[in-house]
């Protein structure tokens, strides 16, 4: 592992440098993923972190190790979020001054969070790469320290002080998951887990969309791009010494789709009772979409960050709901007389489904002027329940379509 340029020891090093001031997250059992795995499945809380993601890890072990003239300088970087976050949070701490320039798309409530920890944000361009290189123009003309977010030595075993935490808790883990963006954790848990059990799996995670990192390993030219939930991951340019690494010391690297990250963001909920973002939630949904790689295998999986916008969240847990089942739109065709109603109502209740909405339409869609539609969204017990429901509905003289979620 000498030959590696960050190594075990560089990894230990960056342990040492920022115990205390970046929380050592826990990495627990999970006793229903297991069971849905078939396989022995552990968790890695990084969404436990003050700025709920992993990026602390690598920003503080590089500010560290700044020399005292760099530190008055101050340090810039370029990110829509956790890396910002992670910097502007640890250069507040040491009173080192930053700057962090952020794209305009960037959600308020981050620029927010990002100034409130006492960095200056500079939003610039439409696109993260029109951010960096709005930064290094910056870096350049005012003599700042550019903290790059993943193509960096430090910053590498920073990150991979992950793996080193996750095999002291774990020491029989024999796979670990972790999601892909820039390469920057990926490779520095790969150099930390090799170097600490030589025949562990590594196995990396990106969006269809943004499947740089597999591409390069397979000498694909890269393709990416598209709107993603996962977008903590959906990087393009892979940084050469991650690309390195992992080359070098990664297994594989799988995709998963959007439906997948959703799946996995309310499971962990659920479950879990923990909030991931869609690029934290990646790991679990490369369990769920490639079950024979992980089955009675005892796996580390890397949640690895926790910002996801509120509305967002909402959205994913209620399109889950519909997808499992569990909520359900039906279309009656009722005649226009009193009672008609309440009749619905009633099966529906005895039948133990509870009405969260109801619309009522006599103009649009063909309907004759003495009846009318009714659209009824239900919450059902599972997919099976949504057949009894209409069973009922259409032994009470009912017309019944199912028009979202799961057909009975």
């Amino acid at each position: 592992m000498t030959s590696l340029p960050v190594t075990l020891d560089d990894i230990r090093a960056a342990a040492g440098r920022i115990a205390g001031d970046v929380v050592r997250t826990p990495c627990l059992r999970s006793e229903t993923l297991s069971r849905i795995a078939k396989a022995e499945i552990w968790i890695k809380f990084e969404n436990l972190q003050f700025t709920a993601s992993f990026k602390e890890r690598g920003a503080l072990n590089t500010l560290l190790q700044l020399t005292p003239e760099e530190r008055k300088r101050g340090v810039i970087a370029m990110s829509a979020g956790n890396h910002a976050q992670g910097v502007a949070y640890h250069a507040g701490r040491l009173g080192i001054p930053a700057t962090i320039v952020m794209p305009s798309f960037t959600p308020n409530t981050k620029v927010t969070h990002t100034r409130g920890h006492g960095a200056k944000v500079v939003l610039h361009g439409d696109t993260l790469s029109e951010a960096a290189t709005e930064a290094h123009r910056l870096a350049d003309a005012q003599k700042l320290v550019f903290v790059h977010p993943y193509d960096d030595p430090r910053i590498i075993a920073g990150q991979g002080t992950i793996a080193l935490e996750m095999l002291e808790d774990a020491p029989a883990l024999d796979t670990i998951v972790a999601p892909v963006g820039g390469g920057g954790m990926i490779a520095g848990c790969a150099v930390a887990a090799r170097g600490l059990k030589p025949d562990i799996k590594l196995i990396g995670v990106e969006t269809l969309g943004y499947s740089a990192m597999r591409q390069l390993l397979a000498n694909e030219p890269v393709q990416a791009g598209g709107d993603t939930i996962a977008e903590g991951i959906a990087v393009r340019d892979i940084g050469k010494l991650p690309l390195d690494l992992c080359r070098r010391l990664l297994d594989r690297v799988v995709s998963v789709d959007e439906v997948e990250i959703e799946h996995a963001i309310a499971l962990l909920l659920e479950v879990e009772k923990t909030v991931a973002e869609g690029a934290g939630a990646a790991s679990l949904a490369a369990l769920l979409a490639h079950p024979a790689l992980f089955a009675g295998r005892k796996v580390g999986l890397v949640l690895s960050g926790g910002n996801i916008d509120t509305r967002l969240l909402a959205s994913v847990l209620m399109r889950g709901l519909v997808r499992d089942g569990r909520i359900v739109r039906l279309r009656l065709r009722i005649t226009d007389q009193p009672g008609q109603l309440a009749k619905v109502a009633t099966i529906i209740g005895k039948a133990g489904g509870n009405i969260v909405e109801v619309q009522h339409g006599r103009l649009f869609g063909g309907v004759v002027a003495k009846a009318a539609d009714l659209d009824v969204t239900v919450e059902t017990r599972d997919r099976a329940h949504i057949g009894e429901l209409v069973a009922g509905l259409q032994a009470g003289g009912f017309t019944v379509r199912v028009l979202e979620g799961v057909e009975a």
